[in-house]
């Protein structure tokens, strides 16, 4: 039955107006500071914990190792095992995530306010007092080794990882958190004993909270969660030096629709202007069929079923990028079709009425993303990783509203070099 409930809640919670969310600043008696949505019409409680450093903190040698780290953290635990742990969530009706990231390690936990203390006792023996027992390393090696051999084959994996080393070089950027399959296979249990020291710590964590539970259950609460973690981990990395010059690499691949990914330096998120460069991308490429290389790739040209461009923030370098499918004797098309546009846009930029329908479009949307209460524990999460104030939520789309054509128009002719605009191509291309 309780198992039922959970599935129920987690379908059907009923949250705060997106426009109404009060978020309360709340430090633990022990100095962990965490964001706080009380919700207290259902008896549920969300957690988004994250840890900055990521897989970026891997050292030379090691690549691979938090992303293989942190797939074991359920694997076990003093004297339970995998399926002794998956059973006690199971009973508990506890959903607990666990991934990695560039950035960061993200953990996320669903609870039921009725077994929220044993619950939250078991994720802290999960995060604290992993085991990393041989058997499990050698299971969850085998299945990252797995999908490392399926991104070989894999035109889009095969794209990325190609920029990612054109645009960072040795930075922990320019290759998969995942590492590669001769730096997995040789991950050591030694290796998951530093990963976690290094990247769980205090001094790097963030945390998000939305639920039937107050201010003052959740300070002690925190504590006895994660108080146990060591107070420093690895030093951070260093921030990526980004100088994308342009060109198109070609990598052959026998495939009869070539992927192509673009990209060109992009803006930082505390940037006066981002809020005009996100207008400016919906309108370029991000605004799905309303954008302009949707438009003239696929609508007017036939080239694509789709072309998307996206801004990419990171912590240690910003990126803006895009990219296309096509088949081998028309992509050469599209990436004309994709470089005029982008310099269309710089020499021109946008009408009055494409930011008008873009600003709509961004702030109709936003409400969207506050549909359950771990929808807004990530969110609160991510606002307190990228520094922003406490009242964002009630003031992101006046800061859309704010932008004028004249400051999109400017900053299209600012942030867009199309002359620097980096292709990468997998397939058999014809014409390039």
């Amino acid at each position: 039955m309780i198992r039922v409930l959970i599935a129920c809640v987690t379908l059907f919670v009923a949250v705060p107006a997106w426009a109404e969310i009060k978020i309360k600043e709340v430090t633990s008696p022990g100095g962990i500071n965490a964001w706080l949505v009380e919700e207290p019409s259902i008896p549920f409680v969300a957690l988004e914990i994250r840890f900055k450093g990521g897989t970026s903190l891997d050292v030379e040698g090691a690549r691979g190792a938090t992303n293989l780290m942190v797939g074991l953290l359920e694997e076990g635990t003093g004297d339970m095992d995998a399926q002794g742990f998956a059973k006690a969530s199971e009973e508990l009706a506890a959903q607990f995530g666990y991934d990695s990231h560039a950035d960061a390690v993200s953990i996320s936990a669903r609870v039921l306010t009725e077994n929220r203390d044993e619950a939250l006792a078991l994720l802290r023996k999960s995060l604290v007092a992993p085991s990393f027992p041989q058997d499990a390393l050698d299971r969850v090696r085998e299945q990252v080794l797995s999908g490392l051999r399926s991104d070989l084959k894999d035109p889009d994996e095969i794209a990325s990882a190609r920029m990612a080393e054109i645009i960072y070089g040795d930075h922990p950027y320019g290759s998969g958190g995942e590492g590669t399959i001769e730096s997995v296979t040789h991950l050591t249990r030694e290796d998951m004993i530093a990963a976690h020291a290094g990247a769980l710590a205090k001094d790097r964590l963030f945390v998000g909270v939305v639920g039937d539970i107050t201010a003052e259950e959740l300070g002690p609460l925190l504590d006895a969660l994660l108080g146990d973690l060591p107070e420093t981990g690895a030093p951070m990395p260093v921030d990526a030096v980004v100088d994308i010059t342009g060109g198109v690499d070609v990598v052959g691949f026998d495939t009869p629709q070539s992927v192509a990914m673009f990209a060109q330096n992009g803006i930082d998120r505390d940037d006066e202007d981002f809020f005009a460069a996100y207008v400016l991308n919906t309108i370029l490429g991000g605004g799905g069929f309303e954008s302009r290389l949707m438009e003239e790739v696929r609508v007017k040209r036939g080239l694509s079923y789709g072309v998307y461009s996206y801004i990419v923030l990171r912590d240690l370098a910003n990126v803006y990028m895009g990219s296309v499918s096509s088949a081998n004797d028309r992509v050469a098309q599209a990436i004309e079709v994709i470089q005029d546009e982008w310099a269309l846009m710089a020499a021109e930029g946008p009408t009055e009425d494409e930011v008008e329908k873009a600003k709509a479009l961004l702030t109709g949307a936003y409400p969207l993303r506050f549909d359950g209460n771990g929808s807004i524990a990530t969110i609160m999460v991510a606002m307190q990783m990228d520094n922003m104030p406490i009242d964002y939520i009630a003031t992101r789309n006046d800061k859309v509203d704010a932008v004028t054509v004249g400051d999109v128009k400017r900053v299209a002719g600012e942030l867009l070099t199309p002359e620097k605009l980096q292709f990468v191509v997998v397939g058999k291309p014809e014409g390039l």
